[in-house]
């Protein structure tokens, strides 16, 4: 078996003045750091305090699991001989709170909108959605729901 490593440098730069004096006295901001790329901003969600212009580690998630199924979907077309020439998805998460304060992730779905060049192709087109999602790196690591709804058009009708 296989194994791939990552790394990623986290920097708090929200200390304000008076630290984490109280949850009040600040910021969520940081940075999120990987070799050979431009950094990400983070904070938190807004709910918890966080800058709304900043990247959140739940958008993070959703986000990660979208991409993850999208580059997986795209290489098994390929395989297929299925021509992709458009992908979008619109994916949503809902995370739940508990009465602690803490929480998890109840379900993430994905709404991906493919268009492929041959009509003939819809129904393996939509299918190989299933196998992507089997494949998928991050989807296989979580322990909620991952639903896909996919859409296939046909390029030109």
């Amino acid at each position: 078996m296989k194994e791939h490593h990552y790394k990623a440098k986290i920097t708090w730069t929200g200390n304000i003045g008076e630290g984490t004096r109280s949850y009040q006295t600040y910021s969520r901001n940081h940075i999120i750091s990987i070799t050979h790329k431009p950094d990400i901003l983070g904070s938190s969600d807004p709910v918890f305090l966080g800058d709304i212009s900043r990247y959140n580690p739940e958008e993070m998630l959703v986000a990660s699991l979208s991409a993850c199924h999208m580059l997986w979907y795209l290489h098994l077309c390929s395989e297929r001989h299925i021509v992709v020439v458009d992908y979008a998805d619109h994916a949503t998460g809902t995370m739940i709170e508990s009465t602690d304060g803490g929480g998890r992730f109840k379900e993430v779905i994905l709404n991906p909108i493919v268009m492929i060049n041959n009509p003939k192709q819809i129904d393996l087109a939509i299918s190989v959605h299933n196998d992507a999602h089997h494949k998928c790196f991050i989807a296989n690591s979580c322990n909620f729901p991952v639903i896909i709804h996919p859409v296939c058009l046909v390029q030109g009708a």
